[in-house]
């Protein structure tokens, strides 16, 4: 059967807006204003917000509950690391297909059934563990199933930010929802730590989904526009194909996806060598690694909390490549201060690290979400998160290269690309630079 026309008009010049409005008719740039929280006073953002805050928190508390049990009952960095990795995998495979589904049935819908996923797997986990009757094979199979989980349901969170907020807003709102994930990453490992005291482990699971349901019933409050009709007869393979043509024949969104992907592999591993630095470079041991953590998401709140005030700021594009090119010299300049044995020099500049990545990756999904038509928002925005997909391979290529030439000058070889990789982009495609 004839793939039927695309019913997506590519916009070459005047990006299809959020909810329905185009670019010609936002309101004019008035350049830095702050404006840190103006996306909250849109009733919906707050409950999507609010939702993100508490499942970015409970994601943290579980990965860290995860390593802990893990550890704990094989006592083998093999299956530790497995653990951590096979999280990721499911958006590299279903993630596609969840942005098909966000696109063809109803949003609210989708993230409240995912978010019953999520919340119901951890009271059996918590179960098993509680009642003694865990085992290894039952936390691989948890971590899929809410891997899978996890691969559906942010990518309609993601695109419900689209949905929710006018086009004027939307940069403040992608800005704060990176503020929320990396707020939690600074605390949450640390009251995860202190829940598992408490609690246990098998506790700490049936905290978690208490907490899930409180995030449901966010979702459950929430008011969203209905999607565009999809045409009748088109299968889900052809409205992937549709998504992936679309990215593909748009010049400046193609190179967007691209900024988001090739980092994931060479810039974002040094975090997977942390305790490499802390161990045999920094000599700092477990406490010293949790500083460094913290040193990183500390920057990268800052990063976003400052995109966010940020909101008509201009020159988006000379942000993203000048950004980029900041994040891979601040990874240089971390990995040969780290080599002097300095603690404090090494955690500032990881928190320079963080805030300049963040920057980077909140300015480059702003620049993508202001282009995606909404009838492609869920397709285009699991595109993109296959970022998180690819992160498991990048930790991957960090650990063997640094096992040849230690994770020092690995780091060094992950921020020279990323210089690179800017000078690349601004050579060969000047016009992003002015990009707003």
């Amino acid at each position: 059967m004839a793939t039927p026309p695309s019913t997506v008009t590519p916009p070459p010049t005047q990006a299809t807006g959020v909810a329905g409005a185009s670019a010609a008719q936002a309101p004019p740039k008035r350049g830095w204003r702050l404006e840190v929280f103006s996306s909250l006073r849109h009733r919906d953002y707050r409950y999507l917000w609010i939702g993100t805050v508490c499942s970015s928190a409970g994601m943290w508390i579980q990965q860290v509950t995860l390593g802990w049990l893990v550890y704990d009952m094989t006592g083998s960095s093999v299956l530790l690391g497995a653990v951590n990795g096979i999280r990721a995998l499911p958006f590299l495979f279903t993630g596609p297909f969840a942005g098909v589904t966000a696109d063809r049935v109803d949003r609210k819908k989708l993230m409240l059934y995912t978010q019953l996923v999520l919340t119901v797997t951890p009271f059996i986990m918590g179960v098993l563990v509680l009642s003694g009757q865990a085992e290894v094979w039952h936390v691989f199979v948890f971590t899929i199933l809410t891997g899978i989980g996890w691969s559906f349901n942010q990518p309609v969170r993601q695109a419900l930010v689209g949905s929710v907020v006018p086009r004027q807003d939307l940069p403040n709102a992608i800005a704060l929802n990176s503020a929320a994930f990396n707020l939690t990453r600074i605390v949450g490992p640390a009251v995860g730590g202190l829940l598992i005291l408490v609690f246990t482990a098998g506790g700490n699971f049936i905290v978690q989904g208490l907490a899930y349901m409180g995030v449901a019933f966010m979702i459950w409050r929430m008011h969203v526009p209905p999607n565009p009709p999809v045409p009748q007869g088109v299968s889900v393979l052809q409205s992937l194909r549709e998504g992936a043509r679309w990215v593909i024949q748009e010049p400046t969104v193609r190179v967007l996806m691209a900024l988001a992907w090739v980092p994931a592999v060479f810039g974002m591993p040094y975090h997977s060598l942390m305790p490499i630095f802390a161990e045999d470079v920094l000599h700092v041991g477990p406490v010293g690694l949790g500083l460094l953590l913290a040193a990183t998401g500390v920057g990268a709140f800052a990063g976003a909390m400052g995109v966010a005030s940020a909101n008509r700021a201009e020159n988006r594009g000379r942000v993203l490549l000048i950004s980029l090119a900041c994040w891979g010299a601040t990874l240089v300049g971390f990995s040969q201060i780290s080599k002097t044995g300095s603690m404090p020099l090494s955690m500032l500049s990881l928190v320079i690290t963080g805030l300049v990545q963040q920057t980077y990756m909140a300015t480059n999904q702003t620049l993508l979400q202001i282009r995606i038509p909404n009838e492609l928002r869920g397709r285009v925005m699991s595109l993109y998160m296959l970022n998180m997909g690819l992160q498991p391979l990048g930790a991957f290529f960090g650990g063997v290269l640094a096992h040849w030439i230690g994770a020092p000058d690995t780091v060094t070889v992950m921020g020279a690309m990323c210089v690179v990789l800017a000078g690349i982009v601004a050579r060969l495609l000047p016009s992003l630079r002015r990009v707003e």
